[in-house]
């Protein structure tokens, strides 16, 4: 089976299952009490089912399953295998949130295990045939590598994965604004595993991409249904991973992060306003700017697909990355950040286009 054909079987199987397991799963968390109930921090006025994430979870495990039985590279198969490990331990610890809840220290606890595992396995040499890059001054290989340095990567990488899975649960707030965040980040992924004949990212992207597109029309649709932690978990585990494996095999770091810039910027600028204003940072809040952009006026999904496209900028500038470097790289990295700063701009912009029109 070729590289495309193994990458659109899994595209498939995944979107099939995605689409059909939240009709299964629903009655059961209806019977299990699992609502979302408004408070402080909610964008949406009634009750709504949450941990509908199961079944992008269950959708997700069978995709990255297929793809482990189709690859048949040692190195391929062991950096999906990390990928597939990680991101669902993530889901599994939101859900375990969603049916009991997880005290924070458990959870913090949890998310730096999962990180730190990850990161040590995608850091050892023995995983990868490939050299990381992070698009200046070229690859370096990792076994030449002093271990000091190494141990200075795996503390990045597991406040790298670790820190996003937070932010992907902040970021959750509004109908479709996940499962545009999950297909824009896993399609991404899957056009860098094609360019780069990387077969194991393309499957890594096409189940991010798949999993939560078949989630999609049951949160926007009436009566709605919701991820859960379980769900954004999920999502800020796969995507982080698959980014901090792609950079270990050899991907240029701004390809690799194009997809996570307005989710971490939006939450490290929100966080760093409410410290400055005297807030407590873990405080329930409806202040990042996709919820000021929401509160507008617009609809949850106008304010979705606003974060979605400029999501899909910062990616497509990484995409561009491929092709380029030196300077060049450093000119995307800026067009990064003044993407970056329109979107953070956008509700100041908005409120007073509306107020001009009035």
């Amino acid at each position: 089976m070729t590289s495309t054909m193994i990458v659109v079987t899994v595209f498939a199987l995944t979107l099939a299952l995605s689409l059909l397991l939240p009709k299964l799963v629903k009655p059961l968390l209806v019977r299990l009490g699992i609502m979302d109930v408004p408070n402080e921090r909610s964008s949406h006025e009634r009750p709504v089912i949450r941990g509908v994430g199961l079944a992008v979870l269950i959708a997700m495990a069978a995709g990255y399953l297929a793809g482990l039985l189709s690859l048949t590279g040692a190195s391929d198969w062991g950096l999906l295998l990390v990928v597939t490990v990680a991101s669902l331990a993530s889901g599994v610890l939101g859900l375990g949130e969603d049916l009991r809840g997880v005290s924070v220290p458990v959870r913090s606890a949890a998310l730096l295990l999962i990180g730190g595992v990850a990161a040590v396995a995608l850091i050892w040499p023995s995983w990868s045939t490939g050299a990381a890059t992070f698009g200046w001054g070229g690859p370096f290989d990792r076994s030449e590598l002093p271990l000091w340095v190494l141990l200075l990567l795996v503390v990045y990488a597991v406040l790298f994965i670790s820190s996003y899975i937070n932010v992907a649960n902040f970021m959750d707030g509004l109908n479709g604004i996940s499962g545009f965040h999950a297909v824009i980040a896993g399609l991404t992924f899957a056009a860098v595993g094609h360019v780069t004949e990387m077969t194991w990212l393309g499957v890594a992207g096409v189940v991010i991409a798949a999993g939560f597109l078949g989630f999609l029309p049951y949160n926007l649709t009436k009566p709605g249904a919701f991820l859960g932690d379980v769900g954004s978990y999920l999502l800020g585990g796969a995507v982080a991973v698959t980014s901090f494996a792609a950079l270990m095999a050899g991907v240029p770091m701004l390809a690799t992060i194009g997809p996570m810039v307005i989710y971490f910027g939006d939450v490290g600028v929100t966080l760093v306003r409410r410290v400055r204003a005297g807030y407590k940072w873990d405080e329930p809040h409806k202040e990042h700017t996709y919820q000021r952009i929401q509160q507008l006026g617009y609809s949850h999904t106008t304010a979705s697909a606003i974060a979605g496209l400029c999501t899909a900028a910062t990616s497509a500038l990484g995409l561009v990355s491929l092709w380029v470097d030196g300077w060049w790289q450093l000119g995307l990295l800026a067009l990064g950040f003044v993407v970056l700063g329109i979107y953070l701009a956008l509700p100041r912009l908005l409120s007073r286009g509306r107020s001009t029109n009035l």
